[in-house]
Formats: structure tokens, C-alpha cells, sequence
């Protein structure tokens, strides 16, 4: 795996970070590579290497023409970079990407859910489904719960509005002064039942990617999420390490 501390993976997550949050949009062309590298103070060996592993990503094209943008890249965010990417800039949503939000209710929650709250019988949480899209093609479909007490300081919550979706989590961190300390994000494979593939814009039984996330801080779980994404689409992430307590760094 590429050393994410290399300096032509510091480069490429720079520009991955530019693409995924519009400042580069789709089919928009990349300067040269010799003044691209200088604003990115890098050699264009360096550099060159960067835009290799972008391209490798499906974030970028290249041909005599120049280096592009990708038009509807094959990757798609990760709970990560969505996570992240709220609490940039205030949106979840990538460039020319849309919501649609189907579902906002105070419900008493399976089991699990309840359990993973650490609520009482009887206890109720906030449920959300929403789907993403780009153009004509479904990116995601998402359910995300919260605990119940939230909707009290972030009324939105409870709104299928559309326009208030994309920077809820921003908000809630604003209005309850919880902040996000830590996450695990779950993933599998497996078919997509039918309100699935309906969401999806797929054939019943389609093979699907589908995930789980959890945040929380020290007081318990702030957001719970399961979503998944059609076949088309990769997720992919980074790591970075810090050695163990005791061992040399």
C-alpha cells in the first residue's frame, strides 16, 4: 500500500480533497504539470506520481488534450469523506451532487438500535432515510439515526426539507456542544432487496455495497448510519499509523 506520508500522496489527497469538494469540478482541466507542481511546491516527478494515483482512483483522465477532472467518477465518498467534508464546508454532498430526503420521524427503534443508544424500553430516537444522486444516476441511499433528544435543539432534523439535509451534522455539534471524538465504519457485500433497488436504480438482487457507521464523543453515540451504494461505484480510504506507546516514532 502507498505510504499515505509520502509527499506524492500529501499532493494527490490535496487535489482528491479539491475534486471531491467542487473546487475542481467535473471536465475542468488541470494546469500543466510544471505550474502545477510549483503551486503545489513539489518536484513534477512528484507530482507526476500524484496525478498517477489519482488517475488510478478514476479521479482524473488524461490524453493529448491534457489532464482532466473525471466526468461522474466510479469512486464514490466514504462515510469518512462525508463526514469530513460537513465539517469543511457545511455540506455532505460532493460537487453536483443532490439529496432527496424521503423519511423524518421520531420512532421507537429496532433492538439493536436502541442498544447501540443505550436507551430504555419505550425510548424513541430520530430515524432519516435520504438518497443521493448525480445527474441521472443514484449514488447512495442512506438511514441515519440520532438520539431523540436532538430534535428539541435542531428542528430540522424532523424536516424532509431538502436544502437543510446536506450540513445537519455541523448543526447538531453547534446546537448541543456534543463534538465528534471518534467513528467505525462497518462494510459488506451482499444483493439489494427491493426498497433498495428502487432507491438505487437497480435490477432486485443486484449486488450492492452496504455499510454501517457509528460517531460519538465521551457521552455515547451521536449519529448512527447503514447505507449503501450500487455495484458501479468503489469506496476507497487512507490510513495513517502512530506507533505504539513506548516504541520509537
Amino acid at each position: 500500500m502507498p505510504d499515505p506520508e509520502h509527499p506524492y500522496m500529501k499532493v494527490a489527497e490535496r487535489i482528491r480533497r479539491r475534486i471531491l469538494d467542487g473546487a475542481l469540478p467535473e471536465g475542468v482541466k488541470l494546469p500543466a504539470q510544471r505550474e502545477l507542481a510549483k503551486a503545489e511546491g513539489v518536484s513534477v516527478a512528484t507530482l507526476g506520481r500524484a496525478l498517477d494515483q489519482l488517475q488510478v482512483e478514476g479521479y482524473i483522465t488524461t490524453s493529448r488534450r491534457g489532464t482532466f477532472v473525471a466526468n461522474a467518477p466510479e469512486v464514490a465518498p466514504s462515510s469518512y469523506d462525508r463526514i469530513t467534508r460537513v465539517l469543511r464546508t457545511g455540506s455532505v454532498l460532493a460537487e453536483g451532487e443532490t439529496v432527496i430526503v424521503t423519511v423524518a420521524e421520531l420512532i421507537r427503534p429496532p433492538q439493536y438500535v436502541a442498544e447501540l443508544f443505550d436507551l430504555d424500553d419505550g425510548d424513541q430516537v430520530v430515524r432519516r432515510q435520504w438518497h443521493t444522486g448525480k445527474g441521472q444516476q443514484r449514488t447512495g441511499l442512506y438511514v441515519t439515526w440520532y438520539p431523540a433528544h436532538f430534535a428539541a435543539s435542531v428542528p430540522e432534523l424532523l424536516s424532509t426539507n431538502n436544502r437543510s439535509a446536506p450540513g445537519l451534522l455541523l448543526k447538531i455539534q453547534q446546537a448541543t456542544g456534543r463534538t465528534i471524538k471518534g467513528g467505525r465504519d462497518d462494510i459488506h457485500g451482499r444483493d439489494a432487496d427491493a426498497r433498495e433497488a428502487n432507491f438505487l436504480g437497480v435490477r432486485i438482487g443486484s449486488p450492492i455495497l452496504a455499510g454501517a457507521h457509528r460517531l460519538w464523543d465521551e457521552d455515547g453515540v451521536i449519529e448512527y448510519g447503514e447505507w449503501c451504494l450500487p455495484y458501479r461505484l468503489t469506496v476507497g480510504y487512507e490510513y495513517t499509523f502512530e506507533a505504539p506507546a513506548g516504541e520509537a516514532k
